[in-house]
């Protein structure tokens, strides 16, 4: 256990030191070389410093998460996943807008017994990732439907890089990234996957990915039905 805790706080000290040391040598260069500055570079030194800052805050939140995700029980009650989905939706997609997220919902899925704040956390992160992680232009696919008679099935569908069959389960590891051209580009720091599946196990559900090398990825997400007969009768009936 010592071992793990070591190598948890090593990786996260590296991962807070280039954040703060890029926010501490901007913040040094306006303090000493204001009036040597024209005023594009003091925008773009002071943007620099507001992305880093924003890098580190999210590390922080993520890095609280990870620590109560065992300790946080979840409080299961009845959640519409088709609105709880538009809902992350219209907040996403303020943030992508040259993406296209197209939603293929089906209307007749009975409620899941979620915890309403972690389901959108989930949804968040896999939505979010989905988007970062596409080509320019292509289309988010987000999809629900019957995954059996009593669970409900969520797709989300990327068109971007994907990644080799063999770093399917890697992705869900803490502190993982891939190294390709996006992820050399994209901030982020390996722990957003990790919490998502931690978070969709302690309701219940299961998380897997399937993807096709330079051509998309897959992500499924499946969750129990709040009302087993009441599903059983839905999914008879679509």
């Amino acid at each position: 256990m010592d071992d793990i805790q070591n190598e948890f706080i090593s990786t996260v000290s590296h991962e807070m030191r280039t954040p703060l040391t890029s926010i501490r040598g901007f913040s040094q260069t306006l303090l000493n070389s204001w009036d040597k500055l024209d005023e594009d570079n003091k925008k773009k030194f002071v943007k620099i410093i507001e992305e880093q800052s924003n890098r580190l805050i999210n590390l922080v939140e993520n890095i609280l998460t990870v620590s109560k995700i065992n300790s946080d029980k979840p409080k299961f009650k009845e959640v519409d996943v088709n609105i709880g989905i538009e809902k992350v939706v219209q907040m996403i997609s303020q943030k992508y807008k040259e993406h296209k997220i197209v939603l293929n919902l089906n209307k007749n899925l009975p409620s899941a017994r979620l915890d309403e704040d972690k389901f959108q956390q989930v949804m968040t992160n896999v939505i979010d990732n989905a988007c970062k992680y596409s080509k320019p232009d292509k289309d988010v696919i987000i999809s629900t439907s019957f995954a059996s008679d009593d669970k409900v099935s969520i797709k989300v569908i990327d068109h971007g890089i994907g990644m080799d069959p063999m770093d399917r389960e890697k992705i869900f590891e803490k502190f993982v990234r891939l190294e390709n051209h996006l992820t050399s580009t994209t901030q982020g720091n390996g722990l957003g996957l990790y919490i998502t599946k931690n978070l969709v196990e302690t309701m219940n559900g299961t998380i897997s990915a399937y993807s096709i090398p330079n051509v998309s990825t897959e992500f499924w997400i499946e969750f129990p039905f709040y009302n087993q007969e009441e599903a059983l009768k839905c999914s008879q009936q679509s």
